[in-house]
Parts: C-alpha cells; structure tokens; sequence
C-alpha cells in the first residue's frame, strides 16, 4: 500500500533541525540530571546528621535524668549510677602563661635593695697608703632613714663602706651594729624617704615553695633576680669567707635553695612571691666558685629579735647560754653512739676549748659535757629549729627550761639566759 507522504510544515522541519543538530542541548541536559541528584544526597546526609544528633542529645537528656526501671538499668550497665555522673569529655587545650607573680615580687622588693662596696688602706713597699676596694655585696633597707641589713662577712676587714641605691644614688655608711652569734650586720646611710622591704615568716617556709634571690651578683651587676625553689630547711654548715680564707664561722638552721647565688649576692634577701623578705643570703656551695645551685640563706624569724634590738636600742644585744655544740644528725649518732638522732650535743668537738663556758648560764645551771639538749621550753631541737635559733626567740633575763639527755637519763634543767658578750 502507499502511503502517502506526509507533509512536513515549516515549523516541523525546525524542530527536527534543533532535535538533531543541537548537541549542546543534550549536554546540558545530562549533565543538569546528575548535579541535582548530588545535592538531595548532600541535603539527605544532612537532614542525617541533624536527627542524629538530636536523637543523641535526647537520648543523653532520658538516660540521664528518666528514673524509669529499665534505662536504671541501662545506666547500670554502662556504670552510671546516677544523672549527675554522667559526663560528657571535654578535650581542652592549656595555655601555660608565666604567673606575675615573680614579676610582681621583683618588683616590690628590688626598690629597696642595694649594693654595697667596702675599702681598706693599703700601704707598698715604699709606704704610701692608699684606698683599695676590696670586696662587693648585697644588702636592703629596712627603715626610711636608712637603716640597711646585711651579712657581717660582707663588712668586716674594711675601713670605708659605701652603698649604691637602686635608682643610683651613692651613701657613705656606717656600722650600727654587728651580731656576735650570727652573720648578721647593721649599716646605716643619711637619707630618708627610702623604700623599704616587707619581712616575711620563714618559719612557715615550705620545701618546694618557690622563691627569689635579689642581689649584687659578681659584685657588678646590681639587682639581680634569680628564681628557685626551698631545697631543705635547717641546714647546718661551717663557712668561709668568699676570698677562701682560713676563717670559719659555723651557720645553723639555714634555708638551702637552689636560686642562684654568687659572689656580691651575700646580704641580699632571699624573698617569698608576695615580695617579702624571708631570708638573707649568706653563703654556697661550690666546686667552682659559683653558683651550681646549693646556697643558704638565714631565716628572717632568726633575726627579727637582733633588728628589733637595734630598732630600739642602737645595738644587737642575744641572749646567752654559754655551750658549744653540734646539732645530732644519723651520722653523728653513729659516730658517737648516741641515744638519739636529733638535738644539740653539747661538746667543744675540734673547735678546741670548753664545752661549756665556765662562767656562763649554761655553767651555772649545771649543764655538761656530752649532755644532749632535747628541747627548749617544749620546742624540739632538731633540723627545722636549731639551738641558737630556738634561744633567738628569748631575751637576756629570760628564763627557759632545757629538756636534757644525760646518759641513759632525761632532765629538766631551768636556766636563766644572759646577754651574749660582745668579744
């Protein structure tokens, strides 16, 4: 059969045209299928996520606040006891930042410290005298008008003494006062107006406690701050002076830190992080010459009593017992074969002379040779308070008891203190 063809109009023939030839059209078209498809994925991962964790916050809310038996149960399982002990772990990131609090006692303190420089004559082989600097340390005013602490070794052999202030003024000073038991010394500039530091309790002291040594490090640089910790308490040593003389003097019941100190530091104080002055640098350690990290400092609380003294009288005045003695550690006891492992063995050792001063309190109460003192007035003698540093604390006049170790036997013994003398 034929068929008849069937007429195509103008409008046809266009389409058709733009069907066939148009390839641009097809591209765009498969390629429009495929980007929708990827954005409901996207949105259905989404939506997803969103109900999820609103499930899961919901769920945490009922597990931990439903009191029904069977998510009891379920906290059970898991080790919840209760709502309150679920927790949910917060990974937190810390920033160490440096405290102020060093800054802030540097700061407070520093003002009122100074640096001291001592001279002697000296004559040469022709006889012509003149004035050497000889040493250099450390000390800090107490008063306004110029009362300044610092250690006796740092003065003495000098003829002229000289301090510098922290804003660069320089004193001719003066010796007010010199302790006879300790390395201890007053001096004393015309000024007033002058800072003045804050003095702290060393007794509550606590090893491991953080503090800051200030002073005239090497003798030249003036202010210097170096920080460490309380290394022990009560430390018990016989020192000499910096130039490695023959003189010794024996130190007890001293602060052992590791802040480093130098030459040119003795005298300056050794302070807490509130800014006050817990103790007074006096010697180190070293197998160098340096610092390596061993230093002592004498306890504030030590010397509160010879600065009130000067305060009010113009002198150091202690109080006196009239022994000499070695504090008991475990290798003196063994050494000895003593009874205990702490106290005050009163013995002259080989220092040389009398244990026990003839004349003294000590002598006159009926203390002796290789007694052992216990106890000062019910406080223990031991590494944390010494002998001398528990007789510290009384005035001449005073009276104390000593409990006493005397053999096998233990005494009480009331003795009346006097005024140390001062050679």
């Amino acid at each position: 059969m034929d068929h008849e063809p069937i007429p195509v109009t103008e409008e046809h023939a266009e389409a058709a045209a733009s069907y066939s030839t148009s390839p641009s059209r097809r591209r765009v078209t498969v390629r429009r299928r495929p980007v929708v498809g990827l954005v409901l994925l996207v949105l259905l991962v989404l939506l997803t996520l969103v109900v999820g964790a609103v499930g899961g916050v919901g769920g945490f809310v009922l597990l931990s606040s439903s009191r029904n038996p069977v998510v009891s149960r379920v906290r059970n399982t898991l080790g919840i006891n209760d709502g309150g002990s679920l927790a949910v772990p917060i990974k937190e990131t810390i920033n160490v930042v440096e405290s102020s609090a060093v800054i802030d006692a540097s700061k407070k303190v520093s003002p009122a410290v100074v640096s001291i420089t001592t001279s002697q004559e000296v004559s040469n082989f022709l006889g012509q005298v003149s004035t050497q600097q000889v040493a250099g340390g450390t000390g800090f005013i107490i008063t306004s008008d110029g009362l300044i602490v610092t250690n006796k070794h740092v003065i003495t052999g000098a003829s002229s003494y000289k301090v510098v202030t922290s804003d660069g003024r320089i004193f001719d000073a003066t010796i007010q006062a010199t302790d006879p038991g300790d390395d201890l010394a007053i001096l004393k500039i015309t000024a007033k107006d002058l800072p003045v530091v804050d003095l702290g309790d060393s007794d509550t002291l606590q090893v491991g406690q953080s503090v800051i040594a200030v002073g005239n490090a090497l003798g030249e640089y003036s202010n210097s701050v170096t920080l460490g910790v309380v290394s022990a308490k009560g430390r018990n040593i016989s020192a000499s002076s910096e130039g490695g003389g023959s003189t010794q003097e024996s130190l007890t019941g001293l602060i052992q830190t590791d802040a480093a100190i130098n030459p040119g530091n003795s005298g300056g104080p050794l302070v807490n992080l509130a800014g006050q002055v817990v103790g007074i640098n006096t010697a180190i350690a070293s197998t160098t010459g340096g610092s390596i990290g061993v230093g002592f400092a004498i306890p504030i609380d030590s010397v509160k009593t010879a600065i009130n003294s000067v305060l009010k009288t113009g002198q150091i005045i202690r109080p006196y017992l009239g022994v000499r003695y070695q504090a008991v550690t475990n290798a003196l006891q063994q050494l000895y074969s003593l009874p205990v492992n702490y106290g005050a063995y009163v013995t002259s050792g080989d220092a040389g002379g009398a244990a026990v001063v003839s004349g003294s309190p000590a002598d006159k109460a009926g203390i002796k040779a290789n007694d052992i003192i216990l106890e000062v007035n019910g406080d223990r003698v031991d590494q944390n308070n010494s002998l001398s540093g528990l007789l510290g604390k009384h005035q001449p006049g005073d009276q104390v008891t000593l409990h006493v170790q005397r053999g096998k036997s233990t005494l009480d013994i009331k003795v009346t203190l006097d005024k140390m003398p001062t050679a």
